[in-house]
C-alpha cells in the first residue's frame, strides 16, 4: 500500500508541476510578445536603419531591461537601460584608450562597479552595467567603429522604454491576481476559524493561524504589481484610462493590509479560546458573515455589477457587532474577540469606498 501512495503522491505532483508550468508560461506571453516585438524593432533599425552588421548590444539591451520582472515600472526599465549603456559605453572608451586582455578588463570592472555603486543605490544597477562592458572589451571592434556597440545600446534602450509605453503588459493582470489570491487566503482562513469555534476544534484555528502569518508576501506582491501598473497607466495611452481604477485598487489594498493584520490578532484569540472544547455559534456566526463579505470584496475586483454587495452585507455585519446583544452573558474573552472584529469591519468597509466615519457610525454601543 505504502508503494502504492508513493506512486499516487508523485503522480499527484507531476500533474502538479505541470499545470504550474503551464500557468507560468501562460501568464508570461504578454511579456514575451512585448520583448519578442521590442527585439524585432531594435535589430531592424539597428541593422538596416544603421547598417550595423551584427547589433548584438542592441538585441541584448532590449532584452535584459525588459525581461520577465514583475517591476514593469518605467523608472526601473529606465534605470536598467542607464546602467547598460553606462557600462557599453566605458567599455568602449577604455577598449579605446588602452586595448583589450585581462587586466584592461578588470580595470574596467573595477571601474564600472565603482561608478555605478556611487551612481545608484541599487546593486542591480552596478551588475547591469557591469556585463555589457565586459562584453565590449573582450570581443573586437565591429566594422562600423569602437562606439558602435554604444550606438547600438542606445537603440536597444530607447526600444526597450518605448516598449514599455506604447506596448505594455496588461499591468492590472498581475495585480488583480494578487488581489484575488490575497482576500481567497483571508476567506479561507476565516472560514477555518468558523469551524474551529462551530466546532472547537484546535486544528482548525491553528491552520487559520498559518495561514494568516503567511500573508505578508502576498499584501507585498499585490502592492509591486499595483504600483508597476499605476506607473504603466500614468505614461501609457492604452492604459490611461484605467488609472482611476487602479487608484480605487490602491485605496483596497491598505485597506486589506490592515484587515489581515487584525485577522491575525484574532486568530491568535480564537486559537486560544477553542482550547476549553465548548462551542460558539453566535461568534462563528459573525465571522461566517465576514467570510463570505470577503468572498463578495474578490468577486467585486473581476465583476464590477456586483459593486455594492459587500458592503452591504459588511454593513449588516457591522450593526451585529455588539457582545451584549449578538452574545448575552458571554465570558469577557469571547466579547473581546467580536470587539476585535469591529475595527476589521471599518477598515473593509472603507475598502469598498466608504468614509471611515460613516463605517464607525454604523457600529452600534457596546453595551
Amino acid at each position: 500500500m505504502s508503494a502504492e501512495l508513493r506512486r499516487l503522491e508523485r503522480r499527484v505532483r507531476r500533474q502538479v508541476d505541470l499545470r504550474l508550468a503551464g500557468r507560468r508560461v501562460w501568464e508570461s506571453l504578454p511579456a514575451i510578445l512585448q520583448i519578442v516585438s521590442a527585439v524585432a524593432a531594435a535589430y531592424a533599425i539597428a541593422h538596416w536603419g544603421f547598417g550595423h552588421a551584427t547589433p548584438l548590444l542592441a538585441v541584448t539591451v532590449t532584452i535584459n531591461s525588459l525581461g520577465f520582472t514583475r517591476d514593469a515600472r518605467p523608472i526601473r526599465v529606465a534605470e536598467t537601460v542607464l546602467g547598460i549603456l553606462l557600462g557599453i559605453a566605458l567599455g568602449d572608451a577604455f577598449a579605446l584608450l588602452v586595448g583589450r586582455g585581462l587586466w584592461q578588463l578588470l580595470i574596467v570592472l573595477t571601474t564600472v562597479f565603482v561608478v555605478g555603486r556611487a551612481v545608484s543605490a541599487s546593486p542591480g544597477f552596478a551588475l547591469a552595467a557591469a556585463v555589457p562592458s565586459a562584453l565590449v572589451v573582450m570581443l573586437p571592434d565591429p566594422d562600423g567603429g569602437p562606439f558602435t556597440r554604444s550606438l547600438d545600446g542606445l537603440v536597444g534602450g530607447v526600444i526597450a522604454l518605448l516598449a514599455t509605453a506604447l506596448v505594455p503588459r496588461d499591468p492590472r493582470r498581475a495585480a488583480a491576481r494578487d488581489a484575488r489570491t490575497l482576500f481567497s487566503v483571508l476567506e479561507e482562513s476565516v472560514a477555518s476559524m468558523v469551524d474551529a469555534l462551530t466546532d472547537a476544534q484546535p486544528a482548525a484555528a491553528e491552520l487559520a493561524l498559518a495561514r494568516l502569518r503567511r500573508t505578508q508576501p502576498l499584501v507585498d506582491a499585490w502592492a509591486a504589481s499595483l504600483d508597476s501598473a499605476i506607473s504603466v497607466a500614468r505614461i501609457s495611452p492604452w492604459v490611461h484610462r484605467h488609472l482611476a481604477e487602479l487608484r480605487r485598487s490602491s485605496r483596497v489594498l491598505r485597506n486589506a493590509d490592515l484587515a489581515t493584520r487584525h485577522l491575525r490578532t484574532i486568530a491568535r484569540r480564537v486559537e486560544f479560546l477553542v482550547r476549553d472544547g465548548a462551542h460558539r455559534p453566535e461568534l462563528a456566526g459573525a465571522l461566517s458573515q465576514l467570510a463570505t463579505s470577503l468572498g463578495l470584496l474578490r468577486r467585486e475586483l473581476d465583476d464590477p455589477e456586483l459593486a455594492g454587495a459587500a458592503r452591504a452585507e459588511l454593513s449588516h455585519l457591522a450593526e451585529r457587532l455588539d457582545p451584549g446583544t449578538l452574545m448575552p452573558g458571554a465570558p469577557v474573552t469571547d466579547a473581546a474577540v467580536l470587539l476585535l472584529v469591529r475595527p476589521l469591519v471599518v477598515d473593509l468597509l472603507v475598502a469598498t469606498g466608504l468614509e471611515a466615519e460613516d463605517a464607525r457610525a454604523l457600529l452600534p454601543p457596546v453595551t
